[in-house]
């Protein structure tokens, strides 16, 4: 994560959202305390109440004690709200399932995120009307038990209609180049680092 951060000037983070504790998502939080010691305060980190124990578990030494001197990451943890404003975006959050695990989806705006989803339960679809720009996971060419696959990734992208749909945690199976020009409408690409898109708050 640090050097993603550096890659694109990001010197400064009011807080962090966990969608999920797997490992892909959150083993790049100890290069957070880097903010820690330029603000002086805690890292506030919003996840679901079952995640607290994991980051608590994973992290344990950003919990304990150390004499002067010594700097490691520190989180306040807080529980992720259905509506939250912070760093100037209002922030709607909701719950989908990632196979067998909850994962916090997000709107912001006429923007959605949706990583690590294998569907998208009947009471999300009102939060999904609307979107300039839906992100969707699209972990794979063959279905997956615990994501969309690429067909049905696009099956969902062309339910919910954003103008455009970037996928996301993609796996190695995709040539991108190639997917875009052979196999994708022009309003469904494919995400990639430094990818940065205008979101209409």
């Amino acid at each position: 994560m640090r050097l993603q951060l550096l890659r694109e000037r990001v010197l400064e983070l009011d807080a962090v959202l966990i969608t999920h504790t797997h490992a892909d998502h959150i083993m790049g939080m100890d290069d957070l305390r880097c903010f820690e010691l330029r603000t002086g305060r805690h890292m506030p980190v919003y996840a679901q109440p079952h995640d607290h124990e994991v980051i608590r578990r994973v992290f344990a030494y950003a919990f304990g004690e150390f004499p002067p001197g010594i700097h490691v990451p520190r989180f306040d943890l807080r529980d992720v709200p259905t509506e939250l404003e912070v760093g100037g975006m209002f922030i709607q959050t909701f719950i989908v399932p990632h196979g067998p695990t909850p994962v916090v989806g997000l709107r912001v705006g006429d923007m959605a995120y949706l990583t690590d989803v294998s569907a998208i339960p009947d009471a999300v679809r009102p939060m999904l009307e609307g979107l300039g720009t839906l992100i969707l996971d699209a972990v794979r060419i063959k279905p997956h038990p615990n994501h969309f696959h690429f067909d049905r990734a696009k099956e969902v992208a062309a339910e919910i209609g954003a103008k455009i749909t970037y996928f996301t945690h993609l796996s190695h199976d995709f040539d991108h180049d190639l997917t875009e020009e052979r196999d994708l409408p022009p309003n469904i690409r494919l995400a990639y680092d430094g990818l940065r898109l205008d979101v209409a708050l």
